[in-house]
């Protein structure tokens, strides 16, 4: 288990289909060597490896990692989180040839950051353009149990009184999210007030780093998923 993981690792890194990374490792044999295969696999078994192995256990693998970051009591001074897409431009050979043009299926992803340490500690994606809103609940009560954080901040596209109550009222932390207003219309909401009022703008300016992870995660490892089917693409986002 633990070479096939290494490869789907591999792929990802360097970007290349099952079947380019198969060939490849095929006329390195010190790569074999180092990974432990005594024969090189089929790419289907990386396929099947991925579809077969349980989300639970990517989930555990994510929360061991994170804790290498931290020491027991530690809190994280300021959370980012923002979203963005993911693509899939498979399509049938018959599709292609009809239309001349390469299908993309949009995988909407949101994620948490420390942003001293730029680690990533929580992640929501779902296979539908989304609103933002809508992945902040879960994403916000998944990072805070994995690593309590003093201050969440994100961009207006999150604003919301509900937002500010579960930041405050449940996570017992401190939110901070421009308005969004029109023609000087009234704010409502007791927390929407309080941020139209006083607004920390040297702490929001750290929202950005979230920007800057999701900007290294596309050029590093392509914003284009490998998997066709919804579950195995979150898990290709997992890894």
């Amino acid at each position: 288990m633990s070479s096939l993981l290494k490869n789907r690792i591999s792929t990802e890194h360097r970007n290349q289909h099952y079947r380019e990374f198969v060939d490849d490792v095929g006329d390195m044999e010190r790569v074999q060597e180092l990974l432990g295969l005594s024969v090189v696999p089929h790419f289907t078994t990386l396929q099947k490896f991925l579809f077969r192995i349980k989300s639970l256990y990517l989930r555990i693998t994510f929360k061991k990692t994170l804790n290498l970051f931290y020491t027991t009591d530690d809190k994280i001074p300021i959370t980012a989180i923002d979203s963005s897409g993911f693509t899939s431009g498979y399509c049938s050979h018959y599709y292609s040839a009809r239309t001349g043009k390469i299908r993309k299926h949009f995988l909407k992803t949101s994620i948490s950051v420390d942003t001293d340490l730029r680690a990533i500690t929580g992640f929501v994606a779902s296979n539908s353009r989304v609103h933002d809103t809508r992945h902040a609940e879960k994403l916000l009560r998944q990072c805070h149990k994995l690593r309590k954080s003093d201050y969440y901040v994100m961009d207006k596209g999150y604003d919301s009184e509900d937002i500010h109550r579960l930041i405050r009222e449940d996570l017992q932390a401190k939110s901070l999210i421009p308005i969004r207003s029109w023609n000087n219309e009234i704010v409502g909401g007791k927390y929407r007030q309080e941020m139209a009022q006083q607004f920390d703008e040297e702490k929001y300016g750290r929202r950005q780093l979230v920007e800057n992870i999701f900007s290294v995660l596309k050029r590093k490892f392509s914003g284009d998923l490998k998997a066709r089917i919804f579950l195995v693409q979150k898990k290709e986002i997992a890894k």
